[in-house]
Formats: C-alpha cells, sequence, structure tokens
C-alpha cells in the first residue's frame, strides 16, 4: 500500500471513530421522542392533600404526566403499576421524579379518593384535581382526550374515555418525551434516568 493510500485509509479510520462518538452523544431513548421539545404548558392543580399544586415549582426534576380515573378498570391501574416499577427501578434517582396522575373524572375524583387510590401504589405518586375548567385548559394544552360515556346522566358506575399516554417533562420544564400505553417498567426508568441530571 503506497504512502497516499494509507493516508486516505487513516482518514476514513478517523472519520469512522468520530462519526461513532459523534452518534455516541446522542441520547438513545425508548420512548416516542418529540421532535421539536417545547415547553410544558405550566398549570396549578389541587393535588389529594388539596394543596395547590403548581408545574413550574418541579423544575429540576423529571415530571411524569399520566391523565386517567379512579374508577378506570383496566389502562390506569396498569400504567400505576408501571409508574410504581420505575420508582422501585430507579431507587434513590426516584427522589428527583414527580409521578402525577392527574383526574380525567373530576366529578368522582375527589382530593380524598385520588389519596386513597394513589396510596394503594405508592405513598410519593401526586393525584390532582380541579373545576372542570381548570382541567379542560390542562386537557387542551397537552392535547388529551377525554371523554365521558355514561349510559345515563345520573350513572354512577360510568367509562371516562381518555388518552393513555405517559407524557416526559425534562428537569428544564421541556416536554421531551411521549410513552404509549404499555410501555415497560424497565424502557421507561431507562429514559428517566437520561432526562435527570
Amino acid at each position: 500500500m503506497g504512502w497516499e493510500s494509507r493516508s486516505v485509509a487513516l482518514v476514513a479510520v478517523i472519520l469512522l471513530f468520530l462519526t461513532g462518538v459523534a452518534c455516541g452523544q446522542m441520547p438513545a431513548f425508548k420512548g416516542t421522542v418529540l421532535p421539536d421539545p417545547v415547553p410544558a404548558a405550566d398549570f396549578t392543580l389541587t393535588d389529594q392533600h388539596s394543596t395547590p399544586f403548581r408545574l413550574s415549582e418541579q423544575r429540576g426534576r423529571v415530571v411524569l404526566l399520566f391523565f386517567g380515573y379512579t374508577n378506570c378498570p383496566d389502562v390506569c391501574p396498569t400504567t400505576l403499576t408501571t409508574w410504581k416499577q420505575v420508582e422501585q427501578a430507579l431507587g434513590q434517582q426516584a427522589q428527583d421524579v414527580r409521578f402525577v396522575f392527574i383526574t380525567a373524572d373530576p366529578q368522582r375524583d375527589t382530593p380524598e379518593r385520588l389519596r386513597a387510590h394513589l396510596a394503594a401504589f405508592s405513598p410519593n405518586f401526586i393525584g390532582l384535581t380541579g373545576t372542570p375548567e381548570e382541567l379542560a385548559s390542562v386537557y387542551q394544552a397537552y392535547h388529551v382526550f377525554v371523554n365521558a360515556s355514561a349510559a345515563e346522566e345520573t350513572a354512577a358506575d360510568y367509562l371516562v374515555e381518555h388518552t393513555a399516554a405517559v407524557f416526559a417533562i425534562d428537569p428544564d420544564g421541556m416536554w421531551r418525551l411521549t410513552f404509549p400505553f404499555g410501555t415497560s417498567a424497565e424502557d421507561m426508568a431507562h429514559d428517566v434516568r437520561l432526562l435527570l441530571p
């Protein structure tokens, strides 16, 4: 091999190495990455202890948002169980994560009901409610679909159709990821670790 050929080969090896380094700096998320992360819309709602909760006050932490309701027969308890597994997998890092459950059923989900329901999964989970108007504004900001499908207006056991994804907000308050329903606890914990400072 001549000097020129060796030089070309050396340059090619260096370029491959640099490309690998550059690619290695890009976090490989398991969830769905927003092509253009946007500032997460701020809101203030009431938590399960009847205390105001403001999203912007959570800066410095990862926030996982989910919209559901305590009477949900399947999607919501499955997601809360996944969150419990994520919290356990994170260990000490979980103290820098806020697991926030926003009701899609304010008529039934009082602070007391949210407190009792979430305590069955983790004492650290945060349940939020508010007036229908306050909640509607949050649903709109996060493009969440909510629809109560009661057979009759007076039915006490009606179901609520709702978006089943989990939204991840990074410590800088940017909405970065969406986790579709069914995302494993392992994958969610993996992505949360990447978002943590």
